[in-house]
């Protein structure tokens, strides 16, 4: 019986020696540069700043933790290890923040030099003309490009644990929440740093809109749910354009949102009105501002938001499917009768468990019987046998051995 080290890792190209060596060699770099730029950033804040960006981290936490269980039980059928949770959220937090933050910088230098030979624009959109012009055009970008680089090394590296769309949706939207987690820390303390004061009910209200699944979270969940449908579907020319039309879908959710301040700094010129001279920070505490963003986000991002929903619904009717056609061999091997009438009657919302006195084996066997189902269905897409396939007959013996205890 295989590990579920060496399971994680079937197929992987970091099985191959050479190859292994230098994706972890890549990994380490990258790691490490972000690592420094992390370094920059907490070594270039004051005592001061620094207290107000930990309690809004930590706070942040606190918040991220109800969409994480929201992921938790979309992935149900088919549970990842917490570890690559952990990972995927820490790609988005850590990682990609690191990695975005030089080329925005550079890009809003370069805006703010050419407004300099352009005055006229800084006069019309007023003093945070620079932020308005780049953040729809930079970071929508940049920061969709590294976070998509994050759910694309799951991708290749860890093909067994990425089946369908379901999992690309839950990685993309992990790695998405954990760039919020990070960022909304970040902008508390900006804000701080500009006008003295530390908006913790505003900047976190906002950015955990829709509780915390818009955002970030729906931008790159759009792009690992088109990489998830490209691994399901035996079409070619879909596995090629479906993951470019999904990172294309993020980044024109991610521009529309940035370009928000812009759109009504523009509405209130036209109205006659002067731009505003310098950053406002409305007066509104948490609750409001999680009530005003979650109606903007949900009117704003409707075609984005019915896509995100299509996705969860038929990533859900494929799960079954699958589960119900790839076991109904396996009945008296390894699914019971019994066990089976279950898996015919599944539905949207339930969560099928074993009768058994162990909650947690009864999981345990649930999981190990749908993971069995996947790889089955994953092999004859690849024109395998699963009969001949070593991680089929690895699942069949953890379910042999979950019996016994």
């Amino acid at each position: 019986m295989r590990s579920g080290y060496d399971r994680l890792l079937m197929g992987s190209p970091l099985r191959r020696s050479r190859v292994g060596k230098a994706i972890a060699a890549a990994l380490l770099v990258i790691l490490a540069f972000a690592t420094l730029v992390q370094l920059v950033v907490f070594t270039g804040m004051p005592p001061r700043l620094l207290g107000v960006f930990l309690r809004a981290l930590a706070l942040s936490s606190l918040l991220a933790l109800v969409p994480l269980s929201i992921l938790w039980f979309l992935d149900r059928r088919e549970r990842e290890s917490p570890w690559l949770f952990a990972a995927a959220f820490l790609w988005g937090g850590l990682i990609a923040t690191a990695l975005a933050l030089p080329f925005n910088t550079a890009f809003f230098k370069l805006v703010d030099e050419w407004l300099t030979h352009h005055p006229m624009l800084e006069v019309i959109l007023g003093p945070e003309a620079p932020l308005m012009l780049v953040a729809p055009i930079s970071a929508p970008i940049v920061e969709e490009f590294v976070k998509a680089l994050g759910v694309l090394l799951l991708f290749w590296l860890l093909r067994p644990e990425f089946d369908n769309m379901r999992d690309g949706l839950v990685y993309g939207a992990l790695v998405g929440l954990g760039f919020t987690w990070y960022e909304a820390a970040l902008y508390v303390v900006n804000v701080y740093a500009k006008i003295g004061v530390a908006a913790y009910g505003l900047q976190l209200g906002a950015r955990y809109a829709l509780f915390g699944l818009g955002g970030h979270a729906l931008f790159t969940g759009l792009f690992g749910a088109s990489l998830g449908f490209a691994l399901q579907t035996r079409r070619r020319w879909l596995r090629i354009l479906a993951p470019i039309l999904g990172l294309a879908l993020a980044i024109a959710a991610h521009m529309l949102n940035n370009a928000l301040p812009l759109f009504a700094t523009l509405t209130r010129i036209a109205a006659g009105k002067p731009p505003p001279e310098s950053e406002q920070i409305p007066d509104i505490g948490f609750f409001q501002a999680f009530a005003t963003s979650s109606l903007v986000q949900l009117t704003i991002f409707v075609p984005f938001w019915l896509i995100m929903a299509f996705a969860v619904w038929r990533s859900g009717v494929w799960e079954r499917r699958v589960i119900r056609e790839e076991l109904a061999s396996e009945i008296g091997r390894s699914v019971t009768p019994d066990e089976y009438r279950a898996i015919a009657s599944d539905r949207m919302l339930r969560t099928r468990r074993v009768d058994r006195e162990d909650p947690e084996v009864s999981a345990a066997l649930v999981n190990a019987q749908n993971e069995l189902a996947f790889r089955k269905r994953r092999v004859r897409n690849d024109g395998g046998d699963p009969e001949r396939d070593s991680l089929v007959a690895g699942w069949r013996e953890d379910i042999r051995r979950l019996r016994l205890v």
